[in-house]
């Protein structure tokens, strides 16, 4: 069967009948109704969504970028996958659409999609791209351009990143899944944490909890020593922990690819009075931080809590990074392990809405704080609930 007669057979299963779809037609049909109203404000009669995240919040469906793969979404109607033939299986047991187009591995990908668009009579219509996506390459783009001479293509990279910002019920309670699941793996992995041990066996400690409390498969987040006020990011050491080091931990285990995020510092051999206040100030601090988030607040306010209160509070000299950024879905092929089209800093001109969620983190002289923050018409509700202290061993 040629590539353009499979581009014409659409899948029999019927709609919602993936047997591990993370939600139901219902949610999905939601996401695409909201993008289609913003297609056609745009005047896009076709929209090219490639990115992983998007590829899963609009088909139930993701998958890395060795190969060009795209969901195509009408101004009307459901949308089409394109993908390899390979990944067909993994790709019915999770999706809800009821059609896609399969490519070989020895066919072009982009003259597979350019060849869809066309079948469905848009090759001179305006077409919707992510000029933002890690998976459309600029030699792709090019590509697709020469496919589709008659085309006229626009940037839709903000209203596909605006998209998911709001969580619906269905997507908060994966991410209270996920919370459960920090909560109780940070408290086994530090209780385990004893002079002697490494951060790479603190590492495996935290892996193998995430997996038996049901997380799914992901990185396991940084397990490095609290020094100084850049650490957060630091590599995992093979060195022994001795008595008075900060082990540093941030936990971002996923649920159904939604990621809740947890950090804590833990003292081996216990703080010192100086630590336990410094500890408690940075919980006080991001305290009144939480009390502002509340819709309509405005993000460099909420921002300007923490920074300010730090620095007021002598107990750093600068705060160059940002206090917050969004959470949601993150899929493993994805290069962003942070999201920050919401963040948190000094210009952030948008404004809180009620059903965003957050990671929220303060840091200071080898300590940090961070949980998972939901926005509530009542105001903020933090679903990572472990004890906000530094622990010791």
């Amino acid at each position: 069967m040629s590539t353009v007669d499979r581009a014409s057979r659409a899948d029999s299963r019927p709609p919602g009948k993936g047997s591990l779809a993370a939600f139901d037609a219902a949610e999905y049909r939601r996401r695409v109704a909201w993008l289609q109203r913003r297609m056609r404000e745009k005047g896009a009669a076709l929209l090219i969504a490639d990115a992983a995240e998007y590829l899963a919040y609009l088909a139930g469906f993701d998958i890395s970028t060795t190969m060009y793969r795209a969901c195509l979404v009408p101004e009307s109607g459901d949308p089409v996958m394109v993908l390899r033939v390979l990944d067909e299986g993994p790709f019915l047991e999770t999706t809800w659409l009821s059609e896609h187009v399969p490519f070989r591995d020895f066919d072009d990908p982009v003259a597979v999609v350019a060849r869809t668009i066309a079948a469905r009579g848009l090759a001179k219509a305006r077409i919707a791209v992510d000029l933002q996506s890690h998976s459309l390459t600029v030699r792709g783009f090019e590509a697709l351009k020469r496919a589709l001479p008659d085309a006229a293509f626009v940037d839709m990279s903000d209203d596909l990143m605006q998209m998911g910002l709001v969580k619906s019920a269905a997507e908060i309670e994966c991410l209270r899944r996920a919370s459960a699941i920090v909560d109780a793996v940070m408290l086994e992995t530090i209780e385990a944490a004893e002079p002697g041990m490494t951060e790479r066996e603190m590492q495996a400690i935290a892996a193998a909890g995430f997996a038996r409390h049901g997380a799914d498969q992901a990185p396991v987040g940084p397990v490095t020593s609290g020094t100084g006020e850049n650490f957060l990011h630091g590599r995992t050491h093979d060195r022994p922990m001795r008595n008075g080091d900060i082990l540093h931990l941030e936990l971002i285990p996923r649920y159904r690819g939604y990621s809740a995020r947890l950090m804590r510092s833990t003292v081996l051999g216990g703080p010192s009075e100086a630590q336990a206040r410094v500890a408690r100030q940075l919980a006080a601090i991001q305290d009144r931080q939480f009390r502002a988030m509340k819709p309509g607040a405005a993000a460099r306010d909420v921002d300007a809590i923490a920074r300010q209160g730090v620095l007021d509070a002598g107990l750093r000299p600068s705060y160059d990074n940002i206090t917050g950024y969004t959470l949601g879905y993150y899929p493993l092929s994805t290069p962003r392990s942070s999201n920050f089209h919401r963040a948190f800093l000094p210009s952030a001109g948008w404004t809180l809405e009620d059903g965003m969620v957050f990671h929220m983190y303060i840091s200071a002289q080898g300590l940090a704080f961070s949980e998972t923050v939901l926005v509530t018409a009542d105001g903020a509700e933090r679903l990572t609930r472990l004890e906000r202290k530094v622990f010791a061993r």
